[in-house]
C-alpha cells in the first residue's frame, strides 16, 4: 500500500529520514526570533558582556526548541487529522523521542540560565508550564490560547533580561507588552490557516467560533496596539531614533501581512503568507528594541543575517510543513 493510501503524502516521509524529521520539528525559520528576544532583553537590562549575551540568546532559543518538540507531541492527534505529513504523525519521529528531546532542550536551557542567575528559575518554570498548558489546555479554547502563546514571547524577553540583571528592570515592561500583543495577533493569523483541521479536531479557535473576519480584525487591533506601545516606548529608549526607524520598517511589513488576509480575501494559503511576513516582521520588531538599547548599527548587524536565514528557510520549508502534499493550492479554502 502507498503512503497516500494511509493518508500521508509520499514525498515528505522519504526526504531525509530522522535527521530531516528533527530539522522540520525545529522550524529553523523561527529559531532566530527567541534568540533575538533574549538578546533584546539583556541589552535593555544593560548587558554588554559577550559571554552573557550568548547565554541570553541561547536560553530562550533552547526553550523554544523544547516547546516545538513538546507541542508537536501534544498536538500529534490533531496533526494526524490535518497535517499527517509532519514528523510524528508520519511516523518519522517517535512520540517518546519528541518528549525526550523536548525535555533535554529544556534541561540544557535551565542549566545555562541558572549558571548566570538562579532567580530565573520561577520565570523559567512559568514559561515551560505555559508551553505545556498552551498545547494541552488553552490552544483549543480560542483567545485564551492566542494570549498564552503571546505570553511565552514576553517571558523569553524577561528571561533574557535576567541573564544580565538580578531582576528584570522596569524598562523591559513596555517591550514585554509589545511582544505579548504582537505574538497573540500572529498566533491568531496562524489559526486562520488551520480552520478546517481545528474544527475537525474539536478545537474552538477564534476563527472556528466567530469566523475569519472577526479573527482578522482582532489580530489587526492587537498588532496595532503593540505597534503603538513600542513607538511610545521609544521615548524612554537610549536611542529613540534608531528604535523608531526599525519600527517604521516593521509597521510596513506588518501592514502588508494583514492586507493579505483582509476581509473577503482570506484563504489558508494567504493566511500562511501573512504569517510568513509576520515571522519576518517580528524579527524587525525585536531588532527595533535592540536598536533602542545599543544603536542602529549593532541592531542591523544582528537583524540582517537573522532575516535572511528566516526568509530562505520559510521559502524552503513552510508550505510542506503546514499543508499535506495532496492539499492543492488552498486558495479556495478558508
Amino acid at each position: 500500500m502507498t503512503a497516500e493510501m494511509h493518508g500521508r503524502p509520499a514525498a515528505l516521509p522519504a526526504r531525509g529520514g530522522w535527521v530531516a524529521a528533527h530539522w522540520q520539528t525545529w522550524r529553523p525559520y523561527t529559531t532566530c526570533y527567541p534568540a533575538l528576544l533574549g538578546l533584546a532583553g539583556a541589552l535593555v537590562a544593560g548587558g554588554r558582556d559577550a559571554a552573557g549575551l550568548v547565554v541570553a540568546a541561547l536560553v530562550p532559543a533552547l526553550g523554544w526548541l523544547a516547546g516545538h518538540y513538546l507541542g508537536d507531541y501534544f498536538d500529534r492527534d490533531l496533526d494526524a487529522i490535518a497535517k499527517p505529513q509532519r514528523p510524528i504523525p508520519s511516523g518519522r519521529l517517535a512520540p517518546t523521542t519528541a518528549v525526550a528531546c523536548g525535555v533535554g532542550c529544556a534541561v540544557v536551557s535551565l542549566v545555562a540560565a541558572l549558571a548566570v542567575n538562579w532567580r530565573i528559575l520561577p520565570v523559567f518554570a512559568l514559561a515551560m508550564g505555559g508551553i505545556v498548558a498552551y498545547s494541552t489546555v488553552f490552544k483549543r479554547r480560542g483567545l485564551a490560547g492566542n494570549l498564552s502563546r503571546g505570553a511565552l514571547s514576553a517571558l523569553a524577553l524577561v528571561v533574557g533580561a535576567m541573564t544580565a540583571a538580578p531582576w528584570p528592570p522596569w524598562a523591559i515592561v513596555p517591550a514585554a507588552v509589545v511582544f505579548l500583543l504582537h505574538d497573540t495577533a500572529s498566533n491568531l493569523i496562524g489559526t486562520m490557516r488551520d480552520v478546517d483541521g481545528d474544527r475537525a479536531g474539536g478545537y474552538r479557535s477564534v476563527p472556528v467560533r466567530h469566523g475569519l473576519v472577526v479573527a482578522m480584525r482582532l489580530a489587526a487591533a492587537l498588532w496595532a496596539a503593540g505597534t503603538v506601545v513600542v513607538g511610545l516606548g521609544a521615548v524612554h529608549a537610549a536611542r529613540p531614533g534608531a528604535q523608531l526607524g526599525l519600527l517604521a520598517v516593521a509597521a510596513v511589513v506588518g501592514g502588508c501581512a494583514l492586507a493579505a488576509v483582509r476581509p473577503g480575501a482570506a484563504t489558508a494559503r494567504r493566511a500562511l503568507r501573512s504569517h510568513e511576513l509576520l515571522v519576518a516582521e517580528r524579527l524587525v520588531l525585536a531588532g527595533a528594541v535592540v536598536a533602542g538599547a545599543v544603536g542602529l548599527g549593532p541592531a542591523v548587524a544582528l537583524l540582517v543575517p537573522a532575516l535572511a536565514f528566516s526568509i530562505v528557510m520559510q521559502a524552503r520549508m513552510r508550505a510542506r510543513h503546514e499543508f499535506p502534499a495532496t492539499a492543492g493550492d488552498g486558495e479556495d479554502t478558508p
